[in-house]
This record gives structure tokens, sequence and C-alpha cells, in this order.
């Protein structure tokens, strides 16, 4: 359908999956009475991408769309990436942050997992959970990502696309009701200011209790944006984020003698009256998109996030010495805390990205610079038991009401400072074959101030991080792939000589192959790879108290995923994973210093994940139906480093799905997760800090939408 240009100027996001995206553009058509109408559509690249579409790259890059997120309710980050092949949850630091493993590798396990909002880093400070009220799609780009990413895993990296502005008038609101007086209110508006800006606001807030004792929660979301188009060749866009949340410190349930079940899972073991963690975050993103020339695109722009995280919490004490529950199975030590954190981040970037040449021989070349400082202020006081002093609870018969006064533990302040240039070009040979190389560099500096012993310690690094693939395009359906690359993360701290440590270091190997069917209506990838790290901080053997950075590990494993419809009515998403991931160099566990021999497991990587889901569409009465079921498995993993006899049971959750639209902008939806209320533990930390999943859990909803035709 053709529109006037007056009538209609739309905004669609991102990058396109089925080819490269142009800057901005205009297009015209003439009407059969010879009246010149148009539409004129403008696309936001992403960065780190060029005009590369995502299925010639030579890597698994999976992508979960809004739609797929909104068809089974998924309101959180971490819910969604269940839906990805070799991503597992990680611990979640009292339920207060996302914590994942992609590949088998997750990270520090002492901070929340890195992601990226826009190709902005957004995983660093304490910004809570992510919720998926203004996401677009998710882009789980697989592998080595530091050629072009830098400081990544070698595991992979996230990319959430949010919700853009739009030239056409449109909204929707959602209300939410379901099991443990859980509500939400969803709202998303969008349109335009005048012919040249548009304007979305987005965002949800969530009131709810839980299956767990004394644990109730409150989460806010709100994210405004603006776009500003000033010709057919430049757009300006600016968009806020501000989250806050409210919840206790939650550390889950314990094991008795490593045994899983006895205590209940709703069972809370730390104290109702140390209130809730308030966690608040507000983020600004500024980009400039502007068309050099036909075949050019400058995109530049910059990030700035600041974050805090204030609550007390009493944890479990670890250390074997001051916890009789690792004797009598039901005396539960704990520490009483007290953190304080605030954080800014701010991030900048520049990019150029273009063809050069064309026919039988082109060069896809993208060529960037960029920039972040990142600070972060620890504040915590602590009260850590004894075995004369313990602050215990009976976690058989629980009694709550008391309390310690924590005294002095940390004042410190971290300065995270690094730039980075990197250079990609992949090199179309004929129609066949496709040929990448790329290379980044990157500059990191570190100082940590120690405010409580007035001493600092710095760290300044340098890192090279290659990048090459191959694509053959055997058909028009199938492709196959080989990559290689290099990577780093920075290590923070220093050893007991005060030396700062080496940075991590990984080296990732992966070939695959891409298929679509006819028409496209299947697509998936298959996916097999290697990845190696060196540089892992392990305990100090000589010197108590401090650690080297001396650990290797490695993952090897396939994935396939599949998405696509089997019939006109009939839509599906799979993903599978296997995953061998452990430890291959002796060494000591870095928080408690367990024996860790060559061969042992990763903590919470399962060797078998895999998700389904099936959507069927009807017709009834001239209306839309559509029903839906899931499945989502994970198979057993290991629950505590260095304790091989702890393992988490496998699991299958099902999901199931209703929807029924009684007229064009208003639809009704009915969920049900966990159908057969089976007893499952998603991660853990240790035997005394494992996370219980919900049980059975069901929800009705009903969705507004409104727009322009």
């Amino acid at each position: 359908m053709t529109t006037t240009f007056r009538k209609l100027r739309v905004l669609v996001p991102a990058v396109s999956l089925l080819g490269p995206t142009t800057g901005l553009a205009a297009e015209e058509t003439a009407t059969g009475q010879g009246e010149l109408e148009s539409i004129e559509i403008s696309a936001q690249r992403q960065p780190f991408r060029g005009d590369t579409p995502i299925e010639k790259l030579p890597q698994s890059v999976q992508v979960i769309s809004a739609e797929l997120l909104q068809d089974i309710a998924v309101t959180q980050l971490d819910d969604a990436l269940d839906l990805a092949s070799g991503i597992v949850r990680q611990n979640t630091f009292g339920g207060l942050w996302d914590s994942f493993a992609i590949r088998g590798f997750a990270g520090d396990e002492n901070t929340p997992t890195g992601y990226l909002v826009n190709g902005f880093n957004a995983g660093r400070g304490f910004s809570g959970r992510r919720d998926a009220s203004n996401i677009e799609r998710i882009e789980v780009v697989k592998g080595p990502g530091s050629a072009l990413y830098g400081r990544a895993e070698p595991g992979g990296t996230i990319n959430l696309v949010t919700k853009k502005p739009q030239f056409q008038r449109a909204g929707s609101l959602e209300v939410s009701a379901g099991r443990f007086d859980t509500y939400r209110l969803a709202a998303d508006l969008t349109g335009p200011i005048s012919e040249s800006v548009a304007f979305r606001i987005n965002g949800a807030y969530d009131d709810a209790d839980s299956f767990r004792d004394f644990f109730a929660s409150e989460r806010l979301s709100v994210t405004p944006s603006l776009l500003v188009q000033f010709s057919n060749t430049t757009t300006l866009s600016y968009e806020l984020e501000y989250a806050k949340q409210e919840a206790p410190f939650d550390r889950g349930i314990v094991a008795p003698f490593g045994q899983l079940g006895s205590v209940p899972a709703e069972r809370f073991l730390g104290e109702s009256g140390d209130g809730n963690t308030e966690v608040e975050a507000a983020g600004h993103q500024l980009v400039l998109q502007h068309e050099l020339s036909r075949n050019w695109l400058l995109h530049t722009g910059f990030g700035y996030r600041e974050s805090s995280f204030t609550g007390f919490s009493s944890d479990p004490e670890l250390v074997a010495s001051r916890q009789p529950f690792y004797v009598d199975g039901r005396t539960l030590s704990r520490q009483r805390r007290f953190r304080d954190y605030d954080s800014t981040d701010l991030s900048a970037r520049a990019e150029v990205s273009g063809r050069i040449g064309g026919g039988s021989l082109t060069h896809h070349v993208l060529i960037g610079v960029d920039y972040y400082d990142y600070e972060l202020d620890s504040l915590q006081t602590r009260f850590r038991p004894t075995l004369a002093n313990p602050y215990a609870i009976d976690v058989f018969n629980p009694v709550y009401g008391q309390t310690r006064t924590p005294g002095p533990f940390q004042d410190q302040r971290e300065n995270q400072d690094a730039s980075g240039i990197y250079f990609q070009d992949q090199i179309d040979i004929g129609e066949k074959w496709k040929l990448l190389a790329g290379v980044r560099y990157d500059d990191f500096s570190q100082q940590i101030d120690n405010l409580l012993t007035n001493t600092s310690q710095t760290a300044d690094d340098t890192a090279t991080s290659p990048r090459a693939g191959i694509v053959f395009d055997a058909t028009d359906s199938v492709s196959v792939y080989a990559a290689w690359s290099k990577g780093f993360r920075p290590n923070t701290g220093v050893n007991a000589a005060g030396v700062a440590f080496r940075p991590e270091l990984s080296e990732s190997y992966e070939v695959g192959t891409k298929l679509a069917s006819p028409g496209g209506r299947v697509s998936g990838t298959l996916a097999i790879y290697h990845a190696d790290k060196s540089n892992i901080l392990t305990s100090d053997p000589i010197n108590a108290g401090f650690s080297i950075a001396a650990g290797e590990a490695e993952s090897r494993g396939v994935e396939l995923d599949a998405t696509g419809e089997l019939t006109d009515n009939l839509r599906f998403t799979f993903a599978y994973a296997y995953t061998d991931a452990e430890i291959t160099k002796s060494a000591l566990d870095p928080n408690f210093g367990f024996a860790l021999p060559a061969g042992s497991r990763l903590i919470n990587i399962p060797e078998h994940s895999a998700s389904v889901l099936l959507m069927q569409s009807f017709q009834v009465g001239g209306r839309d139906l559509t029903a839906g079921i899931g499945a989502n498995y994970v198979g057993e993993r290991l629950g505590e480093t260095g304790v091989p006899t702890f393992v988490l049971p496998d699991y299958t959750l099902v999901r199931l799905t209703g929807s029924f639209a009684p007229t064009e902008s208003l639809e009704f939806f009915v969920d049900v997760e966990n159908l057969f209320d089976e007893t499952y533990y998603p991660s853990s930390y240790a035997r005394i800090w494992v996370a219980p999943g919900a049980p059975r859990t069901y929800a009705v909803r009903a969705l507004w939408q409104f727009g322009v035709d």
C-alpha cells in the first residue's frame, strides 16, 4: 500500500534481518492516476555491524523478537534468554541482578553479567533486573566478540535493541493479574510531534507478592525517547531510561548435608526486619546517524548511566569454621550486611561504515573508536558470626526478629578507564564467498582507592584482539562458515606483590551452517565451537587472602537454533545446546581456596539444555484465536565450585498460553507456567545459597492497541 508523505512517515527498527540497512532512504512511486505518492522509511543501524546482514556473518546469531516475548508473557530479560541456546542462569545476587553464562562462560560471578543496549554497555553497575517493556528484539551474538565489542567473554554478547519512535501515531495498554497477587501495568505510546520530530514513551509497573515467605516487590521502568529527522540523510535520537526496584535481598534456600528438598522452597532464611533493598538507575543515550554518501554512513553517540543499590541483608556465612550448619544440618549462621553502592558509566563511540568496489569484489568496511569511564563507590558494613555469637536461624523451625549491628567492612572507589579502536573488512568474492578480517586494540587502566586504609592500587594493560572468518553460500538456502578470534577481559585488582593482574585471554573457533527453506519460512543455524580461557583468577597458594591470574578453562559444544512457520498458521522456535565446560589446569578456588583439579565442571553449566515453542493460530467466528505450548529443559549441573558431589537436578518446565481477540484492537491472554508444578532450582552459588524455582503460576492479561491505518 502506498501513502502520501504527509499522511505517513514510518521509523522502522535497527538492522534488517534479511539484508543491509541504509541510513535514511526516501522511496517514491507513481499511482495509476499519475499522482506521485511516497513512503519514507527511516532506519537506525546498529553499531559494530556495518552494512553486513546478520545471516551473512561468519558466526551464530539468534534473534528473539518483541512479538515472541509478548506471545508468552515474558517481562524480564532472564526469562527471555531461556529461549536461546547455550545461555543458562547464574548467581543473581539475592535476586537483584541479571546473571547468565553463554557457552559455559559467565565472567566474574561477583558482578552482573555484561550486556549491551543499542550497542552501549548496560551491564556494569547495579541497575537491577532488566524489564522487557521497551525491548524491540534481543540479539544473541554467539562466539568471540572482543574483536569488535572489546572486553568481552568468548561465549558471546547480548545486545538489546529498544523500541524506537515512529512517525505514525500508535499505542497499547496492557494489564495483567496472576497467582501470588502479581499485578502488572504496561503502556506504549508513539507518534509525531511535528513533520521532523517523533516521540515514544513506554514502561511498566509491577506489584507482586511471591511464593517466597516475606517476599514482596515493586518495579517501575519508564523509557521516553525522541527522534529528530533533520533531512533524508541525518537523524538524531535520544533515549532516557529510568528504573526503580524494591525487593528483599534473598539468598534462597539451603541443602542440609547436600540434599535438596527437605527445606521447603517458600522458606525465607534472611530476616524479615531487614526490609527491602532499593535499586535505582537512570540511563541516557544520544545517537547521531549521518549518511555521508550513498554507500557510507557515520554513526556516533554517547551513553551515560547512573545506578544505586542500598539495603540490609542477612546472608548465610560461607566459611566452615563459622558455620554450624555444615555439622548439624539445621543451624544456619548468617552475616548481617548493609550495602550502599553508587556507580556512573560514561560511554562514547564513533564509527564509519560502507562499501568499496562492486561486482565480483566488494569490501564492507567498518572503522570505529570507543571510550568508557566507569566509577563504582562501594560502602559495606558487616557483622560476621562466630560459634559463640552465631546470629543463627533454625532452617526447619525459623524464628525471626533477631538483629545485629554491622561494623565497618568496605569503603572503596574503583575507576575504570578504557579506549579502543577497531577495524573490520568483510569481502564479497563473487556470489559465493565472503572473507572477514578484523582487529581491535584496547588500552585499559584501573584505580582502586581503599578509603578505610587510605591506600590505592592501579592497573594498566593493553590488548590486541584479531578476528577472521569465511562464509560459503553453497546455495540460496544453505551457507557454511568458519570463524576464529582472540579476545580479552580485564581482571580487576593486584596480586600480593601489588602488581596488576594480567587480563583474561581467550581464543575461540567455530564452524557452522545456516539453512533457510525456499521462501524463507523456516531458518536455522547449526554451530560447533571450542573456546579456551587463561589468566582466570585463582587463590594464591603461598599468600593467603590474595589471588593470582593462573587459572585455565575451556568450553566446547554444539548448538542448534531454528525458527519459522511449519504451516500458514503454525509457528515454532527451537533451541538445543550441548556444552562441555571444565577447568583445564588444577588451581584453588579464589573465594574459599577449594582445590579445583583439572577436569572440574564449571558451576551452573548443564551439558544439555533445550527449549521448544509451538504457536497455532485459528479463526473462530471470524475472530483470531491463538494457542501455544512450550517446554524448557535444563540438565543437571554443578551447584558449588569445588564440591563435585553437590549437583542441581535436571528439570523440564512446560508452559501453556492462549489468546482471543474479540476485536481488532482488543486481545485477551491466559498464561500458565510450570504446568506440572515441578520442583526445580535454576541456579546456585553454594549448598547454602540455592535459588528455588517458582511453582505453577498463572495469569490473565488484556491488551488494547490502537494505531492509524
